[in-house]
């Protein structure tokens, strides 16, 4: 048979249907970044999401209005010495320089204010979706339950670090606009140079949402125990506020290093010349311990879960 008459393969003239249960989809990278991407981007679209970052992104503009008002805009803070390690030390140099609003601001929502936004965004990931009756299509796309789990506690991740960025960049300016800037006293009492403090505002605000890691993971794991999405976010922050309260009675000082807020307050450390990384390898090595026990545990629950919603 000659190559002119050789038979030829059909011409395909139409889009060609996609097989979404075929094994190979579930190994393609790109189908995994498809379900990365749409869950951050449905997390940070919500209305919901806007709400809290403009919760947060409020409180270091009170902060600098009160303390324009308190002190006039004049430099009558105390300078940076080695006792100035907390909050208050980082709010009576605000007058002096802007720059610590964004320290300051950070100490005043770490406690409470990040970790219970955290909190609603973690407890609202699975069981939110199982009280809207979308989960089950979610599993049927098919994503796969261990890695629409891994997408879903990725975008909690990004939103610990969209928000501590939200409260530092609104300190920032809010600082830069109602205070002088200029070089920076660490806590030692050496100075650095303008440039190299906002290094190390960065490097605090990267700090402060990495402290955050471990309990996102025990919100998304106890978002995996109930379908009720406003249950899920009240037992998180509840457990928050627990944990908070069991780490500030000195009888239980025993158990205060195993406790997940524990370290957070080490991002001080960051502002000391030269760092010191004690305390923030704790807080990290804490952070990880968390993640990797209540992670496994919501994989363990999500994966053996019936799913009827």
């Amino acid at each position: 048979m000659s190559q002119a008459e050789a038979p030829t393969a059909p011409e395909n003239t139409g889009p060609r249907p996609r097989n979404l249960r075929n094994p190979r989809n579930l190994r393609n990278p790109l189908w995994t970044l498809g379900i990365l991407r749409s869950e951050v981007t449905t997390t940070l679209r919500r209305h919901r999401t806007y709400a809290l970052l403009a919760v947060l992104a409020a409180v270091p503009v009170l902060i600098g209005i009160a303390v324009r008002i308190e002190t006039g805009g004049g430099g009558s803070g105390s300078g940076g010495g080695p006792d100035g390690g907390g909050g208050p030390a980082f709010l009576t140099q605000v007058t002096n320089n802007g720059l610590f609003l964004v320290f300051a601001a950070l100490a005043a929502t770490l406690p409470v204010f990040l970790p219970m936004a955290v909190g609603v965004v973690a407890g609202d990931a699975i069981a939110g979706e199982a009280s809207g009756g979308t989960l089950r299509y979610l599993l049927v796309a098919p994503a796969g339950r261990t890695r629409l789990l891994l997408a879903k506690y990725a975008s909690v991740l990004t939103f610990c670090l969209v928000a501590t960025f939200v409260v530092a960049a609104s300190a920032l300016a809010v600082g830069a606009l109602l205070f002088p800037v200029g070089e920076v006293t660490t806590i030692s009492g050496t100075r650095i140079s303008f440039g190299e403090g906002l290094v190390r505002a960065a490097l605090t605000a990267a700090v402060v949402a990495a402290s955050l890691v471990g309990f996102a993971a025990l919100g998304l794991f106890v978002s995996t125990l109930t379908d009720s999405g406003i249950g899920a976010m009240a037992a998180t922050v509840g457990l928050l506020i627990t944990v908070q309260i069991l780490d500030s009675i000195p009888q239980l000082s025993g158990i205060h290093p195993y406790l997940f807020p524990h370290y957070w307050m080490s991002f001080a450390d960051v502002l000391r010349e030269p760092v010191h990384w004690e305390e923030l390898s704790k807080n990290f090595q804490l952070q990880g311990l968390y993640a990797a026990v209540f992670g496994s545990a919501a994989w363990a629950r999500f994966t053996a879960k019936d799913i009827t919603a």
